[in-house]
């Protein structure tokens, strides 16, 4: 377990010793748990860790779009109406 502070711009340094024992790259995932984070890291080329993981005739880009369009309906269902109570 490490501590470590943030500066002045809100970021903060994982310990070198972290991030060798899980290898870590140059990019993370970040997910707000609610009381906490979590920090995942990410392999250097994501799709190519992935490649052959789906079997699809669909391409990527109509793939995306597809996610694009339902991540964009999750957001609508999930942002409290204006005219709902508090």
């Amino acid at each position: 377990m490490s501590i470590v502070e943030l500066d002045e711009r809100g970021r903060l340094t994982i310990p070198k010793g972290v991030r060798r024992n899980l290898d870590m790259g140059g990019k993370v995932l970040i997910i707000n748990a609610g009381d906490h984070l979590k920090i995942i890291p990410l392999p250097p080329d994501p799709l190519k860790t992935l490649h052959g993981a789906f079997n699809t005739e669909k391409p990527f880009s109509e793939l995306r779009r597809q996610a694009e369009r339902s991540a964009a309906v999750e957001a609508r269902e999930r942002r409290p109406r204006a005219d709902a109570p508090p």
